[in-house]
């Protein structure tokens, strides 16, 4: 059954027996850990839909490098990302970069994806809203009396657990993942797309020879096929011809690809429509037509300044047979001056067409890769006959949105760190600012949302909290203390963090966070120590969940992708656990002593 589903079964059943009173059952739904969760969630979905974490990935990834140090680089970058965004996320952005090493090393993709779900795990234990865990132990704190937790409290014991799990994985653990086929593909393959990328005076690529700047591009699976000069267009230019200012590259790749080969070089798609007609055929106009030029100039204008204040979206459309599209051009049809829409790129079964995009004559069966307004988007799809295909995550990067959404998840995390502001509150104002700034756009900060994780804390607080309340934490404390530690206060932190990690394989790890925490500071009670020492652990234990692919949601993501089945997961896990175990409870004593 899902998580949600239980623990909200869980709450209804504490408030039918009267555990939970009925006027607070839904409390939960306000706590300030809950609150900081969903938000992290929109800021990472900002990462992301501005191309931040592409061009980090990009900055760090080594790409002639062998399989060591490449896995090493990989496991290091979602760690580091996994801190500051939500773990979930960082291995969402990060699979396509994982699969495409896969290849460039020579090994299955689970040889790859395994490691980097690993990497994203134990880097989410080193700062307070790298996993909701963490903020759950916090909100146990504060609710006790001592306090939250400081956005870096987690680091000394969490940085050096990950550190090392991250060095053991990429020296030696790697080799222990089974190199299993994969068994699903990821989303869906659209083939290559022809479009046209203009090359401005900043960008890195201007005095690269063609040949030259393909090999920078090599990963991507991008290519030229055409280059487009003073508005001549050379068909398959020679690899030694080098790229100026102002050239238009004729380029072929698909979706993923073209991102890439956008972000690497700073360059630019170039928007098809009629502004972009030649000086030769604005010279043959007449003078009515060139008054229609202008009148349709200042239209875009309107059309581009009413587009800011709207969301704007990628969509892949396909043409049917019959639709009123079939036969025009990008020009012919004004896409930009009567729809506001930008033709980004058009993907056709067999020969490259020879002729510019913009004059590109539209045949059932292409795939048009389509930019703007949702709504003016959906009014394009009625009028035309055109079907959109399932959606999927399109991205074309944009440096200075990039930058915007780093700034506000930094400005965020800065607050916090100095104090000024508790975490929800912080991170609420990064979400507007999000919206405001549209790095997020409004529509899409709900459902950037894991709204089952939300559910699923909002509920058990309320159970967590009826059993410190009805003494049922304080019992199972007792038992773990007397029973199994016999008293002894390092065996029980001991006992603690495994029993934590074993609940995290089976369960939620936010659940066994919310359902662990009253019994460690029931146990650090009973024996009169330091419960900094014990809830510390409960936040290590929930954040390594290595064994099954149900523990924590970035196996759960590898499942298909790497052909994995539920009993290959143990191989690296264990070991890998054990670690965790030999690292963290020295440092534990040292840093969080009893």
């Amino acid at each position: 059954m899902r998580h949600d589903l239980v623990a909200l079964m869980a709450l209804m059943g504490c408030v039918v027996t009267g555990l939970v009173p009925a006027a607070s059952a839904f409390e939960g739904f306000g706590h300030p850990a809950v609150i900081t969760v969903a938000c992290v969630l929109v800021l990472s979905q900002g990462l992301q839909n501005t191309g931040a974490v592409d061009w980090l990935a990009r900055s760090v990834l080594p790409r002639e490098a062998g399989q060591l140090t490449s896995i090493a680089a990989l496991m290091g970058l979602g760690a580091l990302l996994s801190g500051f965004m939500n773990n979930v996320g960082a291995m969402a952005l990060l699979m396509p970069v994982a699969v495409q090493l896969s290849r460039r090393l020579d090994l299955t993709p689970g040889q790859v994806l395994m490691p980097l779900a690993f990497g994203t795990i134990l880097g989410g234990m080193t700062t307070l809203i790298g996993t909701p865990p963490n903020l759950i132990v916090s909100g146990f704190r504060d609710e006790a009396g001592f306090g939250h937790f400081g956005m870096f409290d987690f680091a000394p014991v969490g940085a050096a657990v990950a550190v090392a799990g991250v060095v053991f994985v990429a020296l030696v653990g790697w080799r222990l993942v089974p190199a299993r086929k994969s068994v699903s593909a990821e989303g869906f393959d659209t083939g290559t797309y022809l479009t046209e990328v203009r090359v401005p005076a900043k960008s890195k690529a201007v005095g690269l020879t063609l040949r030259a700047f393909e090999r920078q591009i090599n990963e991507s699976e991008s290519q030229v096929v055409g280059l487009v000069r003073n508005e001549v267009r050379m068909t398959a230019p020679h690899g030694g011809r080098r790229i100026h200012a102002d050239d238009i590259l004729v380029m072929e790749a698909d979706v993923e690809g073209l991102a890439e080969a956008l972000s690497v070089f700073g360059i630019k798609l170039e928007e098809q429509g009629p502004s972009q007609e030649n000086g030769k055929e604005k010279d043959q106009k007449s003078k009515e037509e060139n008054d229609q030029a202008k009148d349709e100039a200042s239209a875009e204008e309107k059309d581009e300044s009413a587009n800011r204040d709207q969301d704007i979206v990628l969509r892949e459309l396909a043409i049917l047979p019959g639709a009123t599209i079939v036969g025009r051009s990008a020009s012919d049809l004004r896409l930009r001056t009567r729809y506001g829409l930008n033709l980004l790129a058009v993907s056709r079964e067999g020969h490259p067409p020879r002729t510019r995009l913009r004059t590109l004559k539209l045949k059932s069966g292409d795939l048009l890769l389509m930019q703007g307004p949702a709504e003016v988007m959906a009014d394009f799809i009625n009028d035309t006959g055109c079907v959109p295909l399932g959606e999927r995550e399109l991205r074309i990067p944009d440096a200075r949105m990039a930058i915007i959404a780093g700034v506000i998840m930094l400005g965020a995390v800065a607050i916090v760190t100095a104090g000024l502001l508790p975490a929800a509150a912080a991170f609420t104002l990064g979400v507007i600012a999000s919206m405001l700034l549209r790095t997020v756009p409004p529509r899409q900060v709900y459902t950037s949302i894991d709204w089952s994780v939300i559910v699923l804390l909002a509920a058990l607080i309320p159970v967590a909290g009826a059993m410190q309340a009805t003494g049922a934490a304080g019992l199972l404390a007792r038992f773990m203390v007397e029973t199994i530690a016999q008293g002894n206060a390092i065996a029980a932190l001991v006992v603690v963090l495994v029993t934590t990690m074993f609940l995290s394989d089976v369960m939620n790890n936010a659940a066994t966070a919310a359902v662990l925490c009253p019994i460690a500071l029931g146990i650090a009670s009973a024996l009169g120590v330091n419960p900094d020492s014990f809830l510390m652990a409960v936040a290590i234990g929930a954040s390594c969940a290595f064994l099954t692919p149900i523990g924590h949601q970035n196996n759960t993501l590898i499942l298909g992708p790497g052909g994995f089945g539920f009993g290959d997961y143990w191989k690296l896990g264990l070991p890998l656990e054990v670690l965790v175990v030999a690292v963290s409870v020295p440092l534990l004593l040292v840093v969080w002593p009893l």
